[in-house]
């Protein structure tokens, strides 16, 4: 059972100097974030603990459980790249809808084509934990579902108040941004490189999903409206 105590340096494996409780943290949280990037979420404390230069004990007093450093990592990671902007961007009346959409696209997924947010993100749905789940809840519940309210008022079609937002509306929006994702994935998870202007590519990727995802849409929410009545 790991110990509750405060964290002593003592614990630490010598190294001829003595850091701060702040900073031995904030060692630990970017030693994990590389480690679990590398290894994947099933690797093992005692392992990252020795590439720390740290006992076992030590880990566990700044971190009680694995879960919990886990969370940690899920804070640094995601949440604190997350932009309230994004959520300002596509509720921007001024802008048409799909103008809206590229523009979260295009801020987005260069925010994320980063090694370690795309590995652990990927480690983490393969290992059942539930960080990727709680992470696109808030991508379809403060990006998407905004969207695809403001697609309907643009095209004319039932509020969400009327017609409640469908699985397939989401799944429009969802498939463009995961083929947007695998830009990333493809370098980053797998070493396999394609273009070095991984931007120019998005954006060229937008250009070609976009025109038709209006009336795509329309067709989705008229038909799943048909079948209702």
């Amino acid at each position: 059972m790991p110990s509750s105590s405060p964290a002593r340096e003592t614990d630490a494996i010598p190294t001829g100097r003595r850091l701060s409780a702040e900073t031995r943290e904030r060692q630990i949280v970017e030693g994990a974030i590389a480690f679990f990037a590398e290894a994947g979420l099933d690797g093992h404390t005692r392992e990252l603990a020795r590439r720390l230069g740290i006992t076992q004990p030590l880990l566990f007093r700044y971190f009680p459980t694995k879960s919990a450093l886990i969370e940690r990592i899920y804070e640094e990671v995601y949440l604190k790249r997350w932009d309230r902007g994004w959520e300002a961007t596509v509720r921007d009346a001024a802008l048409p809808c799909l103008e809206r959409f590229r523009r979260f696209e295009i801020d987005y997924q260069r925010r994320i084509d980063d090694y370690a947010w795309l590995r652990i993100f990927v480690s983490a749905g393969l290992k059942g934990f539930d960080l990727p789940n709680r992470y696109l809840g808030m991508v379809r519940e403060r990006i998407f579902a905004p969207l695809l309210e403001g697609m309907r008022a643009e095209s004319h079609l039932p509020s969400a108040q009327e017609q409640p937002l469908s699985a397939d509306e989401f799944e429009l929006l969802f498939g463009i941004h995961g083929a947007l994702v695998y830009v990333g994935l493809r370098s980053r998870v797998y070493g396999i490189e394609g273009a070095t202007d991984r931007d120019a590519v998005r954006a060229a990727m937008l250009d070609a999903a976009l025109p038709g995802l209006l009336a795509t849409h329309r067709r989705v929410v008229t038909g799943a409206r048909a079948g209702r009545d």
